[in-house]
């Protein structure tokens, strides 16, 4: 399995030994701390974002319209692209150092969320430019208004199925990890 987020299908065996010991059915228990309650939150407004814009996309591919769309879809994305920007930088600039230290074994795999953070920033920024795209055109009247809304439904959909994938990777090495040291990340 390859470790690049877009040729991964799960999180690579070397980077799950914390799951075995704090799996996701234990999530749910009274064990979790704020911190990892916080994240999971944090994550789940995430694919709430993500949903919410394929349906307004899905409605528009469905007959919908294009003002419609627009005034749905860029107010959600530029949310979407401010909170996950900003929550990686926190995470990046705080959170995975103190990870690192604390637990010098899941170094490989704080830095495979940190390779997945540049490859996802790459996705951000095609998804602002697609989002601009769409806005400007539609806002000029130009005629194709609605390539530019499928150029941006197309690079949402790359950048949730990346997103998601970390997501769900980041958590299997985070929770448990934040669980098993919550100490060091008391507030």
């Amino acid at each position: 399995m390859s470790d690049a987020l877009d040729g991964r299908t799960g999180l690579p065996e070397a980077h799950r030994w914390l799951l075995e010991t704090y799996p996701r059915l234990r999530w749910r228990d009274a064990e979790l701390g704020e911190v990892a309650r916080f994240w999971l939150q944090m994550h789940a407004g995430f694919r709430q974002k993500q949903a919410d814009m394929a349906r307004q996309i899905e409605a528009w591919r469905g007959g919908g319209d294009l003002i419609s769309l627009h005034r749905g879809l860029i107010p959600t994305l530029q949310a979407y692209l401010q909170h996950l920007d900003g929550h990686h930088r926190v995470e990046t600039g705080h959170y995975f150092p103190v990870m690192r230290r604390v637990e010098p074994r899941i170094t490989p795999g704080i830095d495979l969320l940190d390779a997945d953070h540049d490859s996802i920033h790459g996705q951000l920024e095609a998804l602002f430019k697609a989002g601009l795209a769409f806005h400007q055109a539609l806002a000029s009247g130009a005629p194709d208004s609605a390539d530019h809304a499928a150029r941006l439904a197309d690079t949402l959909e790359t950048t949730s199925r990346q997103a998601d994938r970390h997501l769900e990777d980041e958590e299997d090495i985070v929770i448990p990890l934040i669980t098993r040291h919550a100490d060091a990340f008391a507030h």
